[in-house]
């Protein structure tokens, strides 16, 4: 079984090098709402219709019908927007500082993400990830499967945790979750599709 490293390296060999969320804190923290129970390419089709007005600021000038309105390509938008509206007003009590929420340890700040209605450990954990570059491992479904099939066993998402922050920084974490999905997508599906995956080799589903 490969270490955290060998792991990344070996995704890293096939995808090549990930480009990062954004370096816009408040973009990533709206973005990770808004893949919830959703595909990519719905965030891309609103982050195109906002362009770049998205803003703290803008959000608060909306009422709750324009908002909905401006996300409802990713569905749920209720829920959503309620959300965003109370990320937005957490990030308000930072004064919109970056630094002020990069200085909060990663645990305290997953929990106070959590706090907030609609934010579950894994948006939580992109958000400390990605928005305040937290040495956060993102567990999720595409997570669990594919460590899995690379005969990978952990007790819990906090083993697996565990595993993977003792080993990266927050570059590496952050490539990691992308290269993870993006084989998740592509290949090791709920119905794999072993014959065309390039890591097929590795995979203790086909051995």
């Amino acid at each position: 079984m490969r270490d955290a490293l060998g792991f990344l390296s070996l995704l890293s060999s096939v995808h090549g090098t990930p480009p990062w969320w954004s370096e816009d804190p408040y973009r990533v923290m709206v973005e990770a709402v808004l893949v919830q129970n959703t595909a990519w390419e719905n965030v891309l089709r609103t982050r195109e219709g906002i362009g770049d007005r998205l803003s703290p600021q803008w959000v608060e000038s909306l009422d709750d019908v324009q908002l909905e309105e401006a996300i409802r390509s990713c569905g749920f938008q209720k829920a959503k927007a309620r959300t965003i509206r109370a990320l937005t007003a957490w990030w308000r009590s930072f004064a919109f500082d970056r630094d002020a929420v990069m200085a909060i340890g990663a645990q305290d700040l997953t929990s106070q993400l959590q706090s907030i209605k609609g934010v579950g450990m894994e948006t939580a954990s992109v958000i400390a990830l990605y928005a305040f570059h937290k040495p956060v491992m993102v567990v999720d479904a595409y997570t669990r499967r594919i460590l899995s099939r690379f005969g990978y066993s952990f007790d819990d998402d906090d083993s697996i945790r565990s595993f993977f922050c003792s080993s990266l920084g927050f570059m590496e974490l952050g490539a990691l979750h992308w290269l993870i999905l993006e084989t998740g997508k592509a290949w090791c599906r709920g119905r794999p599709l072993c014959d065309s995956c390039p890591l097929c080799g590795g995979c203790m589903r086909r051995l």
